[in-house]
């Protein structure tokens, strides 16, 4: 049995000042939607966030941000977030942009223990300033090190009282590597089932990497709408 919280606020409130937490999601999709509004309420500051993008104006990380508890990025993609921009020029957000192959295996490799890799993304660019690079089979490639975090919060489908987790389609993108690099993992799930439910080869995140459960709607809000004419 993990441990189960009742709302958003309830699942991060002992996460403190200065944290590093990963976040699951890609835009809007598979985002922890509760467990961040948690985190606005929560008011707790100077958190540095590893996530592939930083959520809209008005929506998921994007609250973070216009509340200024985010002290710094570490992602891939700016997005559709007009105050992200606006910290990034005004110097009231650090920022680290990173190739999103790269910030998907920085993720991965800290999640299975390997503390860095060499890679061919970035080299002869900025990305590889100050980084250690080698010459493999007559290619350069540069060091990249492992990523891990305080807390990692994920989105799933399903779960059992186990912490076994199942994502819908597109919405698992960065969860499942995400789940596995944190400290504490956190996990907010649209239904919780009973254990022995789940079909073993449907898992796509094992419950010993989750620490704690939040069972909550979620609204799934669109970053863009686009619609046909006629």
């Amino acid at each position: 049995m993990k441990e189960h919280f009742v709302n958003g606020f309830d699942a991060v409130k002992e996460i403190a000042d200065g944290s590093t937490l990963m976040v699951g999601g890609f835009g809007l999709v598979g985002i922890p939607e509760q467990m961040i509004l948690g985190l606005v309420e929560s008011g707790v500051k100077d958190l540095t966030i590893i996530s592939n993008n930083c959520g809209v104006d008005e929506w998921g990380l994007g609250l973070l941000l216009k509340n200024h508890q985010i002290k710094k990025m570490i992602g891939s993609y700016v997005g559709e977030n007009k105050e992200f921009e606006r910290q990034v020029l005004s110097g009231e957000l650090e920022v680290e942009l990173i190739p999103q192959g790269t910030l998907a295996e920085r993720i991965r490799a800290g999640g299975a223990g390997i503390l860095a890799f060499y890679t061919p993304a970035g080299v002869g660019t900025q990305v590889a300033d100050g980084k250690e690079t080698r010459v493999f089979d007559g290619k350069e490639y540069v060091l990249e090190k492992a990523l891990q975090a305080d807390y990692s919060l994920v989105r799933a489908f399903k779960s059992d009282e186990m912490g076994n987790l199942v994502y819908n389609k597109t919405a698992r993108n960065f969860n499942p590597m995400i789940a596995a690099a944190g400290k504490v993992t956190l996990a907010e799930v649209e239904k919780l089932v009973d254990t022995g439910e789940l079909e073993p080869d449907h898992i796509h995140t094992p419950g010993i990497y989750v620490q704690g459960l939040l069972e909550g709607a979620q609204e799934k809000r669109i970053e863009r709408k686009t619609v046909r004419n006629g």
